[in-house]
């Protein structure tokens, strides 16, 4: 659980990340919601802020289900090396540029919550 999946981050550590984001977000969310709510006088009002707690939410979302991705590909490349003699393989290739693909996306997604 320890071992050292890439530069500075194990298996256990991305597991407490996935625990401490997604409560972390549940109380911005209730607090930005909490914020926003007066804000809220008509109808107007309602069409302009709802939709923007909306992209939050799904930026949120999207970078759990990441997180989640790649807990999952560590926890089966765990499994193999456990079960296999040789033990010298981690990841197979697909799953390195899986793992990749799914940082980088998630990288993206923090952009794109600075940006807006």
């Amino acid at each position: 659980m320890d071992q050292e999946i890439f530069k500075g981050k194990s298996f256990s550590s991305l597991l407490e990340d996935i625990y401490t984001n997604a409560a972390k977000k549940e109380k911005q969310i209730s607090a930005l919601i909490k914020d926003l709510q007066p804000m809220i006088k008509s109808i107007g009002d309602a069409t302009v802020i709802v939709p923007i707690i909306k992209e939050y939410l799904e930026v949120g979302v999207k970078n759990d289900e990441h997180l989640i991705k790649m807990a999952a590909i560590v926890q089966r490349a765990m499994a193999r090396q456990e079960s296999s003699e040789s033990g010298n393989m981690l990841l197979t290739e697909e799953e390195k540029r899986h793992l990749l693909d799914t940082v980088q996306e998630l990288e993206d997604s923090k952009k794109w919550v600075l940006i807006h």
